[in-house]
């Protein structure tokens, strides 16, 4: 399956390129800090398949992002019921697993679905 980005983020990127007034209140904030608070997007669950070496992550928007269980090193000798014990934390903004003692964010997940996307459509 190959990732895409919608066409409402892809204005909205394009919006932030284009823009030259200042974000007072998201200022600080690079373009997928802005895409997730201005947007409100969360995660709102996580599903495991270890006999796939997959991890999916459900969206509030209802996209639903995929990532091997490689993508952590501490994933790879978790149990089902380990990786199944997780928190949301900043209101989905990120996710702990206190069984494995690991810390994964949204905007992580993001970026490494911006470079997938990126790099299919460059041998396009």
């Amino acid at each position: 399956m190959t990732p895409t980005i919608s066409k409402k983020t892809q204005a909205y990127l394009a919006s932030l390129k284009a823009s030259d007034q200042p974000d007072y209140y998201y200022g600080n904030m690079d373009a997928i800090d802005r895409l997730i608070y201005k947007n409100g997007i969360r995660v709102k669950a996580l599903h495991f398949h270890a006999d796939l070496n997959l991890m999916l992550i459900v969206l509030n928007n209802g996209k639903v992002l995929q990532r091997p269980l490689a993508y952590s090193k501490r994933f790879e000798k978790a149990t089902e019921k380990q990786l199944n014990n997780y928190e949301l934390i900043g209101q989905g903004s990120g996710v702990h697993w206190p069984d494995v003692d690991e810390d994964l964010g949204l905007k992580g997940f993001l970026e490494e679905e911006l470079l997938q996307v990126a790099s299919a459509s460059s041998f396009s």
